[in-house]
C-alpha cells in the first residue's frame, strides 16, 4: 500500500531536506520514525523535491509504501509520536500504486518573507530575512508581470545546475506587504535550484534602483547567472504547497 503525506518543518537546523552522510536532514529523521514502526524494516520516502538548509517547508509532500494497516487518520499520529518538534505529519491519506510524489506534481507554490523593521526582531531572525532597505513596490510589480509565463530561467538558477532543461512557467507572482513585513509568493509548474532565492535577489535589486524592471526580458535573453540579483539567505522561503491533479 502507498501513503501519501503532507508534513511541516522548521528547517532552521537541517542541513536541508535529502538525506546526506552524518548530518541532520528531514528525509532521515522521518526515515528513521517509519523504520521503527515497521520493526527495524528499512522505509524510504519520495518527496515533490528537495529544499536546502534553512528552508522551511508549510506543505511538503512526500510518499512511501508499507504493508502496515493503519488506518489513514493515525499515520500523523503514529509518526510524529516518533519525529523532533521541528518536524509534523498534517496529514496523511492512502493512494493508487501509480501516485507519486515527485513525477504528479502539477505546480508548486514557494513564500518568501522578509522583514523591514529597522533594528531586527530577534524572534524573527531564522523565518524572514531581515532587508531594513526602502524599496519601491509599484517597480518589483512591474518586474514580476515580465517575469510571469514560460521562460528559460538560466539567468535565475544556480550557475551549478544539473538540470539541462530550464524552461519553467510561472503562473502568478504576488507582493504582499503586512505591516513590517513583505511576502512574494510565486506559483509555477516547477522550480529551478536556488530559482526563487535568485528571483527575489532581483526584485529586491530592481527595488533598490540597482537595477531597472525594464532589463529583466535581457536577464532573461542572456542565460547568464551573472545578470540576475544576489541570492537572498534560505531561512526566508518556504514551500508552501504542492499541487496535484487528485
Amino acid at each position: 500500500m502507498k501513503v501519501k503525506c503532507t508534513v511541516s518543518y522548521d528547517g532552521s537546523q537541517f542541513y536541508g531536506y535529502q538525506v546526506q552522510p552524518n548530518k541532520r536532514t528531514v528525509q532521515s529523521e522521518i526515515e528513521e520514525a517509519l523504520t521503527k514502526l515497521h520493526k527495524g524494516e528499512k522505509i524510504k520516502i519520495f518527496a515533490s523535491g528537495r529544499t536546502d538548509a534553512s528552508v522551511h517547508a508549510v506543505g511538503q509532500v512526500f510518499h512511501f509504501e508499507t504493508n502496515l494497516r493503519i488506518p489513514d487518520d493515525r499515520w500523523p499520529f503514529a509518526l510524529n509520536s516518533l519525529l523532533p518538534e521541528d518536524i509534523v505529519i498534517k496529514s496523511a491519506a492512502y493512494v493508487e500504486h501509480e501516485f507519486h510524489a515527485r513525477f504528479d506534481v502539477v505546480k508548486k507554490e514557494y513564500r518568501y518573507i522578509i522583514n523591514q523593521e529597522k533594528i531586527q526582531d530577534v524572534f524573527k531572525r531564522k523565518y524572514c530575512f531581515h532587508y531594513p532597505y526602502e524599496i519601491d513596490l509599484q517597480s518589483i510589480e512591474k518586474a514580476c508581470d515580465l517575469l510571469l509565463g514560460t521562460h528559460d530561467f538560466t539567468s535565475f538558477c544556480a550557475a551549478k545546475t544539473e538540470v539541462e532543461d530550464k524552461v519553467r512557467t510561472l503562473y502568478s507572482i504576488e507582493v504582499i506587504k503586512e505591516e513590517n513585513d513583505i511576502i512574494f509568493r510565486f506559483i509555477g509548474n516547477g522550480f529551478l535550484y536556488n530559482m526563487v532565492r535568485i528571483l527575489v535577489g532581483t526584485l529586491l535589486e530592481i527595488g533598490q534602483g540597482i537595477k531597472s524592471f525594464e532589463d529583466i526580458p535581457a536577464i532573461f535573453k542572456g542565460l547568464d547567472r551573472r545578470l540576475s540579483g544576489k541570492t537572498v539567505p534560505g531561512h526566508g522561503l518556504y514551500l508552501w504547497k504542492v499541487y496535484y491533479d487528485n
